[in-house]
């Protein structure tokens, strides 16, 4: 009451002082010092009623005596969101020009929590399927207020709501708190906690409830997404199954919802999306210190007439690299596979020898959560020439054709899949094919790809090795396609773009039949007043050798540091390096996380 009649009390005083501006002169009714530990002092300071009324000009000292007695009640309660039960207060009025109060608080012994229990009800408590023990055990052991731990409101509000989300994850999506206790005992300072989850039913999904298609085949979203009937209810692959929608660039956005209300034994799976244009064109320009500026212009149609595939046109302008490419992709099978052609044409040009290539592939891909498998034939031709005229041979420079049947294989377990910070990812191609034209060899081509990711102190330590082998009698003519080259930004830096590779007569480069990449990196987050930003300083090695026997394998190192950003979209690096056998300094920019 006493609140509400000076809030009136305040509102009359607004309009008071808008008649009579000299009135306001006269400054608030009185001065505050709270004198308390921090952080309880800025808590106060921040939060105390009694500061709404320090405006209130004309008040008296009734009305002041009974302020600080609704302060001293206001304090006990504010103290005792942090834990702190059994404080002492006390508010003194100090006479002076203007009227000082000064809340001086002793708060005391802190609550701690003396022991803390998770009961379950529901489907979760009567299930003997290791997912739910699991899910269980993992709510408790997850539990943010444990035995000994100083009780707070906050934390307290925070553990019950970190136990709700966990168990709405996974198989209970209508999962409730049913009960909840926080016993406080003041004389002994101890919290005594108490809550039980009610799981309710196990949730099972039902068919597929689609809408917003009209341009598309209906089947794309239950392919695409693959939430079979009778599948579990898992939060986190219907968040996977929107991001392969709005991902597939046959959406511009996805959202999928289950309804906690319906049968739980057929739940009811509503998936709402918005259709991506028919045809789109995309322009780009950009820069790479590999390849310098580059403009580009992709073009797509999401349903080829006759077959209803999806086709990809790029067309690439750069010095170094220039390309045209074109793929076109079937919709995926039942089975998620999904039929794909490619032709690519393009130039590479490495300041030294200038390789023409082309290429005709034709296979099946699957992508799944965390693995993709690739199986395809290929037919590709590389043309190669040396602006110094050196004599060299197609053996040398990889001048060549070959057809070849291939298997990629790459498996990511990662905490995250475009900011990873644990985890890793391992990967390998197999392929086996002949060379064409005057010399018909068979040869055979193994790599193999590992990237790991781990905690280290206060960073993160990153490793990354790549090792690679063809397989084939010396006089076959092998296409540089097939060959090894290494060197910039994306594998050993401070060497020019794919720099390492076999030496050759007056200076020149060539590609090699064995390759050898291993880095460290250590990553720790950019610290500014006390907390992390989105910036990582960055430490590297980098060592990478190619060569045509395994004897001669010689590795070339790089040294460096930079500074990551962690964007939106992904990282972004930019760092400077020093190779230590050209014994120079390069810059490097790279942008995004792919393995």
């Amino acid at each position: 009451m006493i609140r509400k009649l000076y809030a009136a009390a305040g509102l009359a005083l607004s309009c008071l002082v808008l008649a009579a501006p000299a009135a306001a002169q006269d400054g608030p009714a009185f001065d505050l010092v709270v004198r308390a530990p921090d952080p309880l002092r800025e808590l106060l300071e921040r939060n105390l009623e009694l500061r709404r009324y320090r405006e209130v000009s004309d008040l008296d000292d009734a009305e002041v005596a009974r302020l600080v007695v609704v302060a001293e009640k206001d304090a006990r309660e504010l103290l005792a969101t942090q834990g702190y039960f059994k404080p002492e207060v006390r508010i003194v009025r100090e006479a002076g020009a203007r009227t000082t109060l000064v809340i001086t608080v002793e708060p005391g012994p802190r609550t701690t929590v003396g022991e803390f229990r998770i009961d379950f009800e529901g489907d979760i408590a009567r299930s003997t399927e290791p997912e739910a023990v699991a899910q269980r055990e993992a709510i408790r052991e997850g539990w943010d207020l444990p035995a000994g731990r100083a009780f707070t409101q906050a934390g307290w509000d925070r553990a019950k709501s970190d136990a709700t989300k966990q168990l709405l994850a996974r198989r209970y999506p209508a999962g409730r708190i049913s009960y909840s206790l926080a016993d406080i005992d003041a004389a002994t300072g101890t919290a005594r906690l108490g809550l039980r989850l009610d799981s309710g039913a196990l949730f099972r999904l039902g068919p597929l409830r689609v809408t917003g298609m009209e341009r598309y085949d209906p089947v794309l979203v239950p392919r695409l997404a693959r939430l079979p009937v009778g599948m579990v209810y898992d939060q986190e692959k219907i968040v996977q199954a929107q991001l392969r929608l709005a991902g597939s660039g046959y959406f511009d956005s996805a959202f999928i919802y289950v309804d906690p209300q319906s049968d739980p034994d057929n739940a009811d799976v509503q998936v709402t999306v918005r259709e991506a244009p028919l045809q789109k064109v995309v322009l780009g320009v950009g820069f790479t210190t590999d390849g310098g500026p580059r403009a580009s212009v992709e073009h797509t149609h999401n349903r080829l007439p006759g077959i209803g595939w999806r086709a990809v046109t790029k067309l690439q302008a750069e010095r170094k690299n220039p390309f045209a490419q074109t793929e076109w992709i079937a919709i995926p099978g039942e089975d998620g596979w999904r039929w794909a052609v490619l032709a690519r044409g393009e130039r590479l040009d490495d300041d030294r020898i200038v390789t023409h290539s082309q290429r005709l592939r034709a296979g099946r891909f699957q992508n799944e959560d965390r693995i993709d498998r690739n199986v395809y034939v290929q037919y590709e031709r590389a043309s190669v020439q040396n602006p110094r005229d050196v004599a060299l041979t197609p053996q040398e420079t990889g001048d060549g054709s070959a057809v070849s049947v291939n298997y990629v294989w790459t498996g990511r377990y990662f905490d995250n899949l475009q900011l990873p910070t644990s985890g890793y990812g391992v990967g390998f191609e197999f392929g086996a094919g002949v060379t064409l034209g005057s010399v018909n060899e068979p040869f055979q081509r193994t790599v193999l790809r590992g990237l790991v990711y781990r905690p280290l102190g206060s960073g993160t330590l990153k490793l990354r090795a790549e090792a690679g082998a063809v397989f084939a009698k010396a006089n076959a003519p092998i296409p540089a396609t097939q060959l090894f080259r290494t060197g910039g930004d994306t594998t050993v830096r401070g060497y020019k773009f794919l720099d390492i590779g076999v030496p050759l007569d007056d200076g020149l480069v060539g590609p090699g039949r064995y390759l050898g990449v291993a880095s460290v990196e250590w990553q720790k987050p950019i610290v500014r007043r006390g907390q992390p930003t989105q910036f990582d300083h960055v430490v590297f090695i980098d060592s990478g050798a190619v060569a045509d026997k395994v004897g001669d394998l010689r590795p070339k190192f790089g040294v460096g540091t930079g500074v990551r950003w962690r964007s939106p979209l992904g990282p972004v690096e930019a760092s400077i390096a020093y190779g230590v056998q050209p014994r120079e300094f390069r810059l490097h920019f790279t942008a995004g996380f792919v393995f």
